[in-house]
C-alpha cells in the first residue's frame, strides 16, 4: 500500500528530474564544446566524442534523479510520517 501512496511522489520526480538534468547536462556540455552535444542520430560524428558525451549525461542524469528521488521520499515521509523505503543499506555479506 506505501508503494501504491508513493506512485505519484515517484512519478512527479521523474519528471522533474527529466527536466534538471538535461539543462544541467546542457549547461556542463557548453562549458566543454560549443558545438551541440552529441548524439547517435547525428551522421558525422566522433565514436570518442559520443561516448564521453552520452557517459556524461548519463551520470548528470543518474546524480539528479537520485538527488530528486531522495528529495520526493523526504516530501512524502513529512506529509504521511512513513518512510517509503529502506532506512539503510543492508551491509554486504550478510552479516553484521
Amino acid at each position: 500500500m506505501l508503494k501504491l501512496m508513493f506512485m505519484p511522489f515517484r512519478l512527479l520526480g521523474g519528471l522533474v528530474a527529466g527536466v534538471v538534468s538535461k539543462k544541467v547536462f546542457e549547461q556542463i556540455w557548453s562549458r566543454i564544446d560549443r558545438e551541440h552535444a552529441p548524439d547517435p542520430e547525428f551522421r558525422e560524428i566522433g565514436i570518442v566524442k559520443l561516448i564521453a558525451g552520452l557517459a556524461l549525461q548519463g551520470a548528470v542524469f543518474r546524480a539528479v534523479r537520485g538527488i530528486v528521488d531522495h528529495a520526493m521520499r523526504i516530501a512524502f515521509f513529512r506529509l504521511t510520517g512513513r518512510w517509503p523505503g529502506e532506512e539503510r543499506a543492508e551491509p554486504e555479506g550478510g552479516n553484521a
